[in-house]
């Protein structure tokens, strides 16, 4: 046989059988597209195989693509954890590959073989010369080289950089491999074949969730800095009144009725926790703090007033860790950390489970994503990582559940998709199956994500890097890869306009949207139903967006500062560049803009108060430049969390 078609017959990885592969040894031309294989088995014995094709598979690793070593053609597209890393391995594995993908790559293959190894293998040898060679003495043992040879490949993978950071994956890669051979050859050192298991102790050695007893030890490296007791004390505040921005005029009267508002809103601070530190460092005030998220009532059903119903415990990311913190307490009652991560998102969802008794109860899960690409998700009450899943190749920068379906996760990341898992459901053994249900394309890399209210099952907006986009999610439409249904514009300096940054995105209620953008100083409301024209067919539409109202805030044109919202209470919250958090009272705006005639506010609205940083002293010294990365309040607003750029919680309780 020369020619063979395996193509569209729901294949997985397990189908591929060596005995039947190795009986066709001349075979020159593979199809094996349209199918679920996730890996190559490595030992398809097909010495003759010049051409290819892998599209539409879930392939997620192409080494094993190396026993093929005449292979000339080559197409994996539409396999979705492939990267650009992927493309550059196999270009250095296959010597005969011509064409990838359909492109010509003769020229790119041989400097990625000649160049950049030649340019990547003198940086490892000066590395060696530089911080390795004088450790190893003249007469060595054998425990002397693994020691040597375990820490010069860590210190070379992570110093050695060469290219674009695109490709850092690649780089490590052929790193680890210049040096495995540069050991073996040029100093004779042998390698143990055993530098698998070495490396995957390593990795369970990365991971910890501390229990409670651990974690009491830990808390022991809590800087609770709002404590007198403590070395870190605040200066003595005055009471919040509201605050206009500089150069805003408002009427005397206009500036009494917010004053009694400001009155009727105020906060005092109860806590400030330092508990995402690199090492449990208490000089770490550069830590950046992403995502917060109220831990979900166990008892409460979906449809119970949340005001009742209200948590005190929220899950707090930043850093290497994940914290769980008691907010009337200051305690950080449980912590997880991942050596290698960055957590950018947290998101909390309630399964209903089986764990030892063999009776079916809810647990609260939490999911924690970030600079990997990878879900944690945890089983808070057991202390327990009972799984991840590896989503994306590139970073997470938000994760959200389904309010309807619980075991249904979007995951929007900087590889501009946005995926929904079903996470599945774990046995009483933590086993459990996720699988990918859709994947919406996305032109700019998505930062913020929200579920209609009305209807969450079928529609999705995402605030993306240029411009704000609305997805049909419904399932039953058969196509899994989907691009946007809708692009919304909005007012600029002169006129309207798509192409802008979307840094923040909430529902205030069913309808209003509240997103921030590229114009400084101002946040819109606008009307979902009212925007969204759900009748017009077709794709990648153009809509205005029915403005309702303009909130004032902060003139800085610092990006990625969010906002959130209370829904029960009608507020709004944004952080600024000067650590401090703009609360809206919106209750007495809502009614009107509900209307059929609902008209546009004709003013700026002015925030209802503006909570200032206190002048904290940490060692005697202020921190620096304070920016409130996010701000998030519980269902009830009892208390109201904020994250900082300077690796400071800010815990302040509504008074």
């Amino acid at each position: 046989v020369v020619v063979f078609s395996l193509s569209k017959l729901q294949l997985k990885t397990g189908d591929l059988d060596p005995r039947l592969f190795s009986r066709l040894r001349h075979l020159q031309k593979l199809d094996l597209s349209d199918n679920l294989l996730d890996k190559f088995p490595n030992s398809l014995t097909l010495p003759d195989l010049r051409v290819l094709n892998c599209n539409n598979n879930k392939l997620e690793d192409v080494t094993a693509l190396k026993q093929f070593p005449l292979l000339e053609e080559l197409t994996y597209e539409n396999n979705v954890y492939l990267t650009l890393n992927d493309d550059y391995k196999v270009m250095f594995l296959l010597q005969n590959l011509r064409l990838l993908n359909g492109k010509d790559i003769t020229k790119l293959a041989n400097h990625v073989r000649r160049v950049n190894s030649r340019k990547l293998t003198s940086k490892v040898t000066a590395h060696w010369e530089k911080f390795f060679r004088d450790q190893l003495p003249e007469k060595y043992t054998p425990e002397q080289v693994k020691s040597i040879k375990k820490k010069f490949l860590k210190s070379v993978q992570t110093n050695v950089v060469y290219g674009p950071s695109s490709l850092s994956e690649f780089t490590r890669w052929r790193v680890k491999m210049i040096a495995e051979e540069f050991l073996t050859y040029s100093l004779g050192l042998e390698l143990n074949s055993d530098s698998e298991a070495e490396e995957k102790t390593d990795e369970n050695e990365e991971e910890s969730t501390e229990s409670p007893r651990e974690a009491a030890e830990d808390v022991a490296q809590v800087v609770h800095i709002y404590d007198p007791l403590v070395t870190v004390t605040p200066s003595k505040r005055k009471r919040n009144h509201s605050k206009s921005s500089p150069g805003n005029k408002r009427s005397k009267n206009q500036a009494n009725t917010e004053e009694e508002a400001a009155e009727d809103v105020s906060a005092e601070p109860l806590h400030f926790l330092q508990c995402h530190s690199k090492g449990n460092s208490r000089e770490d005030f550069k830590t950046q703090l992403w995502s917060c998220v109220f831990e979900p009532v166990l008892d409460s059903g979906a449809r119970k007033d949340p005001i009742v119903s209200s948590s005190r415990t929220v899950a707090t990311c930043g850093g290497e860790s994940v914290c769980l913190i008691d907010c009337e307490t200051g305690t950080v009652l449980k912590k997880y950390k991942v050596a290698t991560e960055e957590f950018f998102s947290v998101a909390w969802t309630t399964l209903t489970m089986v764990i030892s008794d063999s009776r079916k109860k809810a647990h609260n899960i939490l999911a924690a994503a970030g600079r990997r690409g990878i879900v944690k998700l945890i089983h808070v009450a057991a202390d327990f990582c009972y799984g991840e899943i590896k989503a994306h190749k590139k970073p997470i920068a938000t994760v959200c559940f389904s309010p309807t379906q619980e075991t249904h996760l979007f995951t929007a990341s900087y590889d501009k998709r946005i995926a929904l898992w079903d996470i599945g459901i774990p046995d009483c053994d933590y086993n459990f199956k996720a699988s990918q249900l859709l994947v919406l394309e996305t032109a700019s890399i998505p930062l913020r994500i929200a579920l209609v209210p009305t209807c969450p099952e079928q529609y999705l907006l995402a605030g993306c890097e240029n411009g704000c986009f609305a997805w049909n999610i419904k399932l039953d439409k058969g196509q899994k890869s989907r691009p946007f249904e809708a692009i919304f514009q909005f007012p600029d300096e002169e006129n309207m306009t798509t192409s802008h940054r979307v840094d923040g995105l909430a529902f205030l209620n069913d309808d209003v949207v509240v997103s921030k953008s590229s114009k400084p100083g101002c946040i819109y409301l606008w009307s979902w139903s009212r925007s969204f024209d759900a009748k017009g067919k077709g794709c990648q539409r153009t809509m205005s967006a029915v403005i309702l109202a303009e909130l004032e805030w902060s003139t800085t044109d610092m990006s990625y500062l969010t906002l959130s919202t209370c829904p029960a209470r009608e507020y709004v919250f944004c952080g600024d560049e000067k650590g401090s958090v703009w609360m809206y009272n919106l209750s007495s705006h809502t009614t009107a803009w509900g209307s059929a005639k609902g008209k546009r506010s004709e003013r700026r609205i002015s925030p209802t108060q503006i909570l200032k940083w206190p002048e904290l002293r940490v060692n005697g010294e202020q921190p620096p430049e304070i920016l409130v990365n996010n701000v998030v309040a519980d269902p009830a607003f009892t208390y109201l969390v904020v994250l900082t750029s300077v690796n400071i919680t800010a815990i302040w309780k509504k008074s």
